[in-house]
């Protein structure tokens, strides 16, 4: 086995959600790009297939470009473990705003402040400060 990675499938908004990503958390990365040429599939310019890195995490994520009747669903999340209160509080109004609250932050009994939330994207982040 060479490598064991998280997929994610958007539908026209890889490119975007990585920047995003990748300027909210420190130390990350797009690793690489291959884009759909004319006369795939895909539409052109769209990701075909990409890989970036979330504090030494890898992703890989593709633009399907068949609809399907499913998206991201919360039942799988990116947990984070955040240093400090800011840190948590910084992330938590970057990558809710836009989405959905699903827990929003507050002291649960597991850790000192805790948030569930889904981005603009779809993509479910549990967020904690142990």
């Amino acid at each position: 086995m060479k490598n064991v990675m998280p997929f994610l499938m958007f539908e026209g908004t890889a490119e975007e959600a990585m920047n995003f990503y990748t300027s909210v958390i420190e130390d990350s990365a797009i690793t690489s790009i291959t884009r759909y040429g004319p006369n795939e599939n895909g539409t052109e310019g769209s990701v075909m297939q990409a890989t970036f890195t979330l504090k030494g995490q890898s992703f890989m994520c593709i633009d399907s470009h068949v609809k399907h009747q499913f998206t991201f669903t919360p039942s799988f999340s990116i947990f984070v473990v955040c240093d400090t209160e800011e840190e948590l509080e910084q992330l938590y109004t970057q990558l809710s705003s836009g989405g959905k609250l699903l827990m929003p932050m507050d002291n649960y009994g597991f850790s000192k402040k805790f948030a569930w939330v889904n981005d603009k994207f779809g993509v479910s982040w549990q967020l904690n400060l142990p």
